[in-house]
């Protein structure tokens, strides 16, 4: 079949690889001049399967009341006079309840354990090299409070088998000596010895080298217009080309994999798509001292902010704006940033070069992805991961590739259709 693949971030890529060796003809749109230049750009670079959590929980309410008035709130929700963002926050509190996040917490591990799993087989047999650590993941805690709320979900995921270990701050520090210190304000922590890290961008670029060789054929710098649809199935694909020019691209299947901007296009064929951006950030800084910076990825629970080195380079990303589809910087959040990185690493960056980055992650209100087959039969669905794309973008390409061949994929997940 001819399928055409609207999106070339992680998600979009994935897919297009695994569509292109099941055997179809794949074709790729994406507006960017190259592959993975949006949201995919500069995350935090974490494979977190231990710490696939969904935002939604019993304890999240209180802590938006909370952090409301703050411009550098870890989690800002910004209301705009939109609807869409209105019945989404509505979602969201739906989605705190006890029994929706367990859920929730089962159908995110089971996608992310599958997906690192099909990461690691890409990488082995295929030789991209990504600045990849496999030295787990580090999640510190600065209060009791935090700490002993984390351990709530942490025990769900626990029970689905997950090695999320309870640390001592003794153990942190000989975990990772470059948090010596700020050993008096870390009470514990936990640690996921299986988790990784690694550059996405990389990663999807070299992907998009090796499909492009194998015959998938991308299609940059053209502007997706519309899907139109006719007697219940998408009949083209409206673009608009480099040279300005419109044209129908047909397929026989189309995979919407546009991150936040699905349901633009979806959601006008009558296709229920709740998925908003979270605008989140990202700091890259040159390591001016390698032996004193972190070589485990971390996690610095309080504040929502991650660490993780790429070669010579660490990079920092975090915290989540919920207010619309700007990625204008605020300069508030930034300047948050930098305070934290020169508290936990006074003398290993470089901070007068750093470069700082957002994108928009694609969030549903559950955190839980949509992917499968929607009510127009000839229209898929591969978006909605939040800040989880990363971790779950090698497996939900494999899954949509699986559910199109009409095969059920291995992870017992909420697949649509």
């Amino acid at each position: 079949m001819r399928i055409a693949v609207l999106g070339s971030g992680i998600i979009g890529v994935s897919t297009a690889w695994w569509l292109n060796q099941a055997g179809h003809e794949v074709v790729v749109i994406d507006r960017q001049q190259g592959a993975a230049l949006e949201t995919t750009r500069a995350n935090g670079a974490q494979i977190s399967v231990s710490y696939a959590e969904p935002w939604a929980n019993p304890q999240a309410p209180l802590k938006l009341l909370k952090w409301l008035p703050r411009n550098d709130a870890p989690l800002l929700f910004r209301l705009q006079p939109d609807l869409r963002q209105w019945l989404w926050g509505l979602m969201f509190l739906a989605e705190c309840r006890p029994a929706r996040v367990t859920r929730n917490v089962t159908a995110l591990v089971a996608l992310a354990e599958y997906s690192r799993r099909t990461l690691q087989e890409m990488r082995r047999s295929l030789g991209i090299e990504y600045a990849h650590q496999e030295r787990g993941i580090l999640n510190f805690y600065r209060s009791t409070a935090e700490f002993e709320g984390s351990q709530k979900l942490a025990e769900i995921m626990r029970d689905h088998g997950v090695d999320r270990r309870i640390v001592s701050t003794d153990e942190i520090v000989n975990i990772e000596p470059a948090l010596k210190p700020i050993r008096h304000v870390i009470v514990g922590g936990d640690y996921t010895p299986e988790d990784e890290s690694g550059d996405a961008f990389v990663f999807t670029q070299e992907l998009a080298r090796l499909a492009a060789e194998s015959g998938v054929e991308f299609r940059y710098g053209t502007q997706l217009s519309r899907l139109v649809g006719i007697g219940g199935n998408i009949h083209a694909a409206e673009l608009i080309k480099p040279d300005g020019c419109y044209e129908l691209l047909r397929a026989d299947i189309y995979v919407a994999a546009l991150g936040s901007h699905t349901p633009h296009f979806v959601t006008p064929l009558g296709v229920s798509c709740p998925v908003y951006p979270a605008k989140g950030y990202s700091a890259t800084f040159d390591i001016v001292d390698e032996d004193a910076a972190p070589f485990v990825s971390l996690t610095d629970s309080e504040n929502k902010v991650v660490y993780s080195r790429l070669g010579k380079q660490l990079r920092m990303a975090g915290t989540a704006e919920l207010g619309g589809y700007s990625r204008a910087l605020n300069t508030a959040r930034c300047e948050q940033m930098l305070r934290l990185a020169r508290e936990l690493f006074p003398s290993v960056l470089d901070f007068d070069n750093v470069r700082f980055w957002s994108g928009l992650r694609p969030a549903t209100p559950s955190n839980v992805p949509l992917i499968g087959r929607t009510k127009i039969s000839n229209l898929y669905l591969n978006t909605g991961h939040g800040t989880l794309g990363w971790t779950m973008g090698a497996g939900s390409g494999r899954a949509l590739a699986d559910l199109i061949a009409g095969h059920r994929p291995e992870p017992e997940f909420p697949f649509l259709g």
